[in-house]
């Protein structure tokens, strides 16, 4: 690990750190982690990095575990099996913890775009977004009145209902690099969509990622139209 590489590392953990503590004392966030909260009082005020070995610990281990289970704790399924993650996607301090996690967990390589569909994956790509210095770019089911241009990707859904998305052409680039994001995955129908985005415009995919996935169902797929990685922080089932 080089030294650019570290001081990156020390940051997402002081980062992740830092969005734990907004929600907890430092005598609370010691005992989860483990960690002394002398220590963590420091590393959350900027008075000193935590080593490599420990930002590693924070940021694979003790952000992932907790945001895990904190995500778990605000998801809510009814009856039918419908998902209600308001609880997630309207907290963008919860999310712009997700965006080290992911970033070390699957390690994407840096996108130009993090594309996604309206409307629920636009704060989570947002975070991704800023996280990565990248632009955020978002589909829709209707086209915007003053744009001309756009990319258009459509399917046929098994119900018989057609699915369209558009995106503005200015939005993605020819060579550009991308990352595909959404906060939920199912079926896997709206990340095909979005890779169809990405190739029509001649992009190259870096990764998938999605907050939630309900079955592997939607990953398989995605994992079959892409070589690049794919992967979701909770698994429902």
């Amino acid at each position: 690990m080089n030294r650019a590489e570290k001081a990156a590392l020390q940051l997402r953990a002081v980062s992740v750190l830092r969005t734990l503590k907004e929600t907890r004392t430092y005598d609370e966030l010691a005992e989860e982690t483990g960690l002394p909260a002398g220590d963590l009082n420091r590393y959350v005020n900027g008075h000193v990095l935590p080593s490599a070995d420990r930002a590693r610990e924070v940021v694979d281990e003790i952000g992932a575990t907790m945001l895990r289970a904190e995500i778990r704790e605000r998801v809510r399924l009814d009856d039918e099996g419908y998902v209600d993650n308001s609880g997630i996607v309207f907290d963008q301090s919860l999310l712009d913890l997700v965006a080290p996690v992911a970033a070390e967990t699957y390690e994407f390589d840096r996108p130009d775009v993090v594309l996604t569909a309206a409307t629920d994956g636009i704060t989570l790509a947002a975070s991704l977004a800023r996280y990565y210095d990248a632009r955020c770019a978002y589909a829709k089911k209707a086209k915007e009145t003053a744009v001309e241009e756009f990319i258009e990707a459509r399917q046929r859904l098994d119900s018989g209902i057609e699915l369209t998305y558009y995106l503005p052409a200015a939005a993605l680039s020819a060579g550009e690099t991308v990352l595909v994001v959404d906060d939920l995955i199912r079926s896997g129908e709206t990340q095909e969509l979005l890779l169809d985005i990405g190739d029509e415009a001649g992009a190259t995919v870096v990764g998938v990622f999605t907050l939630i996935a309900v079955g592997q169902d939607g990953l398989e797929r995605a994992e079959a139209l892409t070589d690049a990685a794919v992967g979701a922080l909770v698994d429902l089932e």
